[in-house]
């Protein structure tokens, strides 16, 4: 587990802390021909080196640095102006993954990392918390659909998609409090959220939105409720 440490603490180091916005920038404009790049992997591989200092392990240090390389290659080619967002999380997943699996390979633990997913516990957890963003998102749209129709859309004072990520996050905290045994924060944020709302709502006096956002509030912290007692059960 050590090892896995210092390979993530390493990735982080190298791709967020010695890496300047301007290296990014010239990575995206050149890609494969930028010289940045190739110093930014060798910095990320010395790093590593540095932290695990161990030179039986030097297979670690050449496979991350490759991998790194081809995964930044991956993303500079494939990624669009709108697609930014979505390619730097696709990235450092599979940074992430690419380290895991290394980790798992080399020092032999793989079959025991495995029977983790074994776990009713983890594999609900997983479960639970995939269920938690964008399908139940779809599944509250669906239901709210014919009352949303009857509202006025404003596009212009909104950001896009701003609402379903708010929903997706206010049902994580939920989740995460309920399965931590903190019932009090879940009332904590549905104040919050109140008092972030009242303005919004005393400003435009439209019941249908006041009674809407009620209706979608309710529905998004019941479910998130629903899935932290169903955890609990599963794993106890």
């Amino acid at each position: 587990m050590l090892i896995l440490i210092k390979l993530i603490l390493a990735h982080i180091i190298g791709d967020f802390l010695l890496q300047p916005t301007t290296w990014v920038k010239e990575k995206e404009k050149l890609k494969a021909t930028s010289p940045k790049l190739y110093l930014h992997v060798l910095i990320h591989g010395a790093l590593v080196a540095l932290l695990l200092w161990d030179l039986s392990l030097w297979p670690i240090v050449l496979a991350i640095t490759i991998l790194h390389l081809l995964i930044d290659l991956i993303k500079l080619y494939a990624q669009k102006p709108k697609t930014k967002t979505t390619w730097f999380i696709a990235d450092q997943a599979m940074h992430l993954l690419s380290i895991m699996i290394i980790w798992a390979v080399f020092t032999e633990v793989s079959v025991n990392w495995l029977l983790v997913f074994q776990d009713p516990a983890v594999l609900g957890l997983i479960t639970i918390v995939l269920f938690l963003t964008q399908p139940t998102s779809i599944i509250l749209s669906t239901l709210l659909k014919k009352w949303a129709d009857s509202i006025p859309s404003q596009p212009d004072q909104s950001l896009q998609d701003a609402g379903k990520y708010i929903g997706i996050l206010e049902r994580l905290f939920v989740f995460s409090f309920i399965a931590t045994g903190h019932w009090e924060a879940v009332g904590f944020l549905l104040a919050a959220k109140s008092v972030f709302r009242f303005g919004d709502l005393k400003k435009s006096k439209e019941r249908k939105l006041t009674e809407y956002i009620l209706i979608g509030t309710l529905l998004s912290f019941g479910t998130a409720m629903l899935a932290g007692i169903i955890f609990l059960s599963i794993s106890n």
